[in-house]
């Protein structure tokens, strides 16, 4: 089971950081948003998954689950989503303004792209 929550929290980290570093600002919005979904994981991994062990509302069990880390990861979704809805607005914002969203505000040069074309 820790596995392959430490399987997760790779890979969303992987994909989290390749987005963050795109030109444009919706990869990089969707790419913060996974990184967030990692931290969360990685949170809820670390109070040791027990599937046996009784809630806190039960009087009659010898061992409870540690309910800290759902209380973090509770937390950090509530906080995550207004950051992300922040991001997005942002980043509308500066289309609005900018007339393209790329993250630095300027367009790729023509050399670059023709670059970028094969040659035949």
């Amino acid at each position: 089971m820790e596995m392959t929550y430490a399987l997760c929290v790779g890979i969303l980290t992987t994909c989290g950081i390749f987005l963050a570093l795109r030109g444009r600002t919706f990869p990089v919005v969707v790419g913060l948003t996974l990184l967030s979904y990692a931290v969360n994981l990685f949170l809820f991994a670390s109070g040791r998954l027990n599937v046996e062990d009784a809630a806190v509302l039960m009087d009659e069990a010898t061992q409870y689950t540690d309910p800290l880390p759902q209380a973090l990861v509770l937390t950090a979704i509530v906080i995550g989503f207004a950051m992300t809805a922040f991001a997005v607005i942002l980043a509308m914002r500066a289309r609005a303004d900018l007339g393209n969203d790329h993250v630095d505000g300027r367009l790729p040069s023509i050399t670059d792209e023709s670059s970028n074309k094969e040659r035949p």
